[in-house]
């Protein structure tokens, strides 16, 4: 799934056109991590954007990664998510808010949070497809054979009351393409 944190970035700048310095923030000891790292370093040579790497070890470094991110005149925040950036959203969201920074994650709840868009994966689509998995396994089938799957709906969700408050007017055009759009 590293083309979607490359997608998530290109989105950014379709949102806000004149972005220029992006952060990256992520909890380090999450190995998965690397892979998103690796593409959005990829898609920001692409997008001709600056990025500042913010990897974190814990809630205690949050602080210091956003004046981090002011020193630099950040602009924008990719978030990469996991269990920690999870537990710590509104936390990050506020700080984000604090520092006028637009926020991008992969989940719904992250916009609807605060983030200025999301991005990734519909989570009710894939507990509706885990339910069809578990059917199978009760119903006898081995686990060991029912194929691997990869997610097919993506949700796009765009917060307008955040795009607001960054003094933000997005296209209309990513607005009709939005699965949902917060007001």
């Amino acid at each position: 799934m590293d083309e979607l944190s490359g997608k998530r970035l290109a989105l950014l700048k379709e949102a806000f056109p004149s972005v220029s310095r992006v952060a990256v923030l992520w909890y380090e000891p999450n190995p998965g991590s690397d892979i998103a790292v690796g593409a959005i370093k990829a898609a920001s040579r692409e997008l001709g954007l600056q990025l500042l790497l913010l990897p974190v070890h814990g809630r205690g470094e949050l602080i210091g990664a956003f004046q981090v991110a002011t020193r630099g005149r950040i602009e924008a925040l990719i978030v990469i998510e996991d269990v920690v950036a999870t537990q710590h959203r509104v936390e990050i969201l506020n700080l984000a808010a604090a520092h006028s920074l637009a926020v991008v994650s992969q989940y719904r709840a992250f916009a609807e949070a605060g983030a200025l868009l999301a991005y990734g994966p519909s989570t009710s689509a894939m507990y509706r497809r885990a339910a069809y998995y578990v059917d199978r396994i009760l119903k006898g089938a081995n686990a060991g054979d029912l194929p691997v799957e990869q997610p097919t709906k993506f949700d796009l969700v765009i917060n307008l009351k955040t795009a607001k408050a960054l003094g933000l007017t997005i296209p209309s055009s990513l607005l009709e393409r939005a699965d949902e759009v917060i007001e």
